[in-house]
Parts: C-alpha cells; structure tokens; sequence
C-alpha cells in the first residue's frame, strides 16, 4: 500500500468511526460495503481496507455469512467503564464544587430543566433517544450530556476532563445512543439525582457532591448494562 492509500485509508477509518459514535452506525448494525463507498463517494478496496483498519481497534468485527457489523460491547466492559467514570466525575464535581460561578450553576440548571422536559415529556412510559425528529428539542443523550459538561468545565482541570470523554466518546456513547427507549421511571430517577447533585453544589458540599455524582454514575451504568442484556436476551 502506498503512502497515500495508507493516509486515505486512515482518513476512512476515522470518518466511519466517528459514524459508529455519533449513533449513526450503533452496536450490532451491518456495515455493508457497497452502501460505505457510495456514502464515501470511493471504491470497495478502501472501504475495506478501512473495517479492517477498525477490527485491529476492536471497533467492528466480521462474522461469517454476515459481513462487517460494529461490535456490542459485553455488559462487563460497560460496567467496568462507568465504575472508572464514576470515580473520574465523582472527582470532576469534588473540583467544580470549589471554583463553579453562579453562572455555571445557571446553567446546570438549565441544563437539568432540558432533561426534565424530555423525561416527561412522553406519556408511553418510556423516554425516546430522539425526543423530536424536527430537532427542536435535544434527545435524552444530548440533554444528560450537556449537564455533565457543565460540571466537567467548571472543575477546571483539562486531563480529567480529557480522560472522561476519551472514556465516554470511545466506548459509553455509542451504547446510549443505541438505546431506543429507556423506561420512564428510571430516567426519572436520574433526575432526582441530578437534583442532589445541584443542590450539593449549590451548599458548596464537596464531600456530598462527590458521592452524589459517583451514585448516580453508577446507576446510570447499572441501566446502561440491564438494556445490553435485555438487548441479547
């Protein structure tokens, strides 16, 4: 392989990837080839040579008869990772809770009010990962994330900042975006803990904070890896 078939290769691989974490291409979907090269506007050869680039990172993998399909990540991997999460943000509130301003704690709010309005928003019982198809509202990922990223900004600290959405981007979001529908009671206890974490914040309580956080990161997790077994089941 040249140079540059090996830099458009990894151009390729990059671009797919990114699909996988966006949702666009979730846990468990085929990845046909023809479907890619037309989507990339290039030829089978890269395209193939780019899943195989993905299968050496562990992102995809290939089974007999069914062609390339993104890998679902085994219940272990997702509880293992948000323990890791749990202590990396239980961490990040400990930190915000020194140096968050007034503004910031606005917007956590705000951030937690969007939230509140996708959870209650369906009466079936059930929260949508895409609340509205007309973009006027964020879906539940959108809004749990941007109410974690207050947080992550305000402990003003860029490595663990770095590291958690290395962690989450790689291997969590993926999972969350794949999740049709959450159960409504149990999106509603994220709420209420959301709640206790502002309210922790708020008090300047950095000890209650912290194990607010690291609760319900490990919640959340629990759900994450209840939906994958149920998914396999």
């Amino acid at each position: 392989m040249t140079k540059a078939g090996s830099t458009r290769t990894r151009q390729l691989a990059e671009q797919i990837l990114a699909h996988i974490r966006s949702g666009d291409y979730p846990p468990g979907s085929r990845l046909r080839q023809e479907a890619l090269a037309e989507a990339f506007s290039v030829s089978r050869t890269p395209i193939r040579e780019a899943l195989r680039v993905l299968e050496t990172q562990g992102f995809v993998r290939h089974l007999p008869n069914q062609g390339t399909i993104v890998r679902v990540p085994e219940p272990r991997e997702i509880r293992e990772a948000y323990q890791v999460r749990a202590e990396l943000e239980g961490l990040a509130v400990e930190l915000a809770t020194e140096w968050i301003t007034d503004a910031d704690i606005e917007k956590l709010k705000a951030a937690n009010a969007d939230f509140i309005r996708v959870v209650e928003g369906p009466a079936t019982g059930e929260v949508r990962a895409n609340a509205a198809d007309d973009g006027s509202q964020p879906n539940w990922v959108e809004a749990n994330d941007a109410f974690h990223d207050v947080i992550l900004k305000a402990s003003g600290n860029q490595i663990l900042r770095r590291m958690i959405t290395e962690l989450y981007v790689g291997l969590l979001q993926p999972v969350m975006l794949a999740t049709v529908s959450i159960e409504g009671r149990r999106m509603r206890e994220n709420v209420e803990q959301h709640k206790a974490i502002i309210a922790a914040i708020e008090r300047h309580d950095a000890v209650e904070a912290r194990r607010q956080m690291t609760h319900h990161v490990r919640r959340s997790g629990e759900q994450m890896v209840r939906w994958l077994e149920n998914k396999d089941a």
